[in-house]
């Protein structure tokens, strides 16, 4: 299995995006830094960001038609990442970049603004990517797995279909930005400014589901996610406690 395809790094990517989301979720509010796209969001739009970061996070390795999330859907998604590789150069090409990030962030922005069954489908196909990177399959069952996916990401699309989701633009894009981050943090690196051909790479991680993953990256990941999101429950319950009162 090659690097950054393994399932330890699938989960450590899902972890980081939702540790992204929560992190900025206070700065998202910021008229002074956000202008006319700040936007004030409800725990249940929090919960929800979590989730599309978290699967977003996962979106970035649509260029590996061997990997793990291509098997996601059956050949429809094994075809989709087929392509998607060819067009964009290759694993850890195009879409390990800054520039996808942003494109694929207003893209799915526009669509949930102007076009919401669109955007369902693509929500759809985020969640579903998401649960195959973190490992909820049947390892080597297909096509079990991939009707298990579609089940699980049509609850979630149902569960969330009713939330105004103006801030899926910001989620989608910091879930692409974590990944390609996290990305950067071993031996291969990626273009971040692609298309100009650099490489960024600082290898704190010598290893993809090595022992610093394993024990050290994902602990630490999940440490933070849990303090962050005790903060945001704690600070919408105060605000509304105030507004009460």
């Amino acid at each position: 299995m090659k690097a950054g395809i393994g399932i330890m790094m699938g989960k450590t990517h899902a972890l980081s995006g939702a540790l992204a989301w929560l992190g900025a979720v206070p700065l998202l509010g910021y008229e002074r830094l956000l202008g006319d796209h700040a936007v004030s969001l409800s725990v249940e739009q929090v919960a929800a960001g979590a989730v599309v970061c978290a699967g977003a996070a996962i979106l970035p390795d649509i260029d590996h038609h061997n990997g793990r999330i291509a098997n996601t859907f059956g050949p429809i998604t094994s075809l989709m990442c087929k392509w998607i590789g060819k067009l964009s150069g290759g694993h850890r090409q195009a879409t390990h970049s800054i520039l996808f990030a942003l494109g694929i962030g207003w893209a799915m922005d526009t669509l949930a603004t102007h076009y919401l069954y669109a955007w369902w489908a693509c929500l759809f196909m985020i969640v579903g990517l998401g649960l195959r990177g973190i490992g909820l399959d049947f390892e080597g069952k297909e096509p079990q797995s991939a009707l298990a996916d579609c089940a699980l990401a049509l609850v979630a699309v149902w569960l969330m279909h009713k939330i105004d989701m103006s801030f899926v633009g910001f989620a989608v894009t910091l879930g692409c930005l974590a990944h390609v981050a996290g990305d950067c943090l071993t031996p291969r690196g990626c273009p971040v400014f692609w298309p100009l051909p650099w490489r960024i790479d600082v290898p704190v991680i010598p290893k993809t589901d090595g022992k610093v993953e394993r024990w050290v990256v994902m602990p630490v990941l999940t440490l933070g996610i849990a303090v962050l999101a005790v903060r945001s429950v704690l600070g919408d319950f105060s605000a509304q406690w105030l507004t009460r009162n």
